[in-house]
């Protein structure tokens, strides 16, 4: 295939499969991604939320010493905290692996979320 012009020589059937190379490699880390698990606890680990990294709550334990019931506000905020423990490290991950799949892209190519 000869080279576009307007690109400064670029070969566009390199760029094509390139392309589709990258729509490849993010489709699998998207699929192990949606199996990845995290933890975020809180209370010193005395509530811990398991969530994937596609955002999929798995498991939440809780120690019975932090179960209160003169003190439900305490058990509620140490669950919110674990939640927003496990998102925020699912999010990270999640940067993580979707940049190293963008750093093998093509040439020039904006990286946008």
């Amino acid at each position: 295939m000869p080279k576009f012009p307007g690109a400064g020589g670029l070969d566009l059937q390199r760029l094509m499969k390139e392309a589709q190379k990258l729509q490849s490699e993010m489709a699998r880390v998207e699929e192990e991604l949606a199996n990845a698990e995290v933890e975020g606890t809180a209370g010193g680990g005395m509530v811990k939320v398991t969530v994937t990294c596609s955002m999929q709550f798995k498991a939440i334990e809780i120690q019975k010493e932090v179960v209160d019931p003169d003190d439900v506000e305490m058990l509620q905020d140490l669950i919110l905290a674990a939640i927003n423990a496990a998102v925020q490290k699912a999010e990270e991950k999640r940067r993580e692996e979707m940049s190293k799949v963008a750093g093998m892209g093509l040439p020039n190519m904006p990286v946008k979320w």
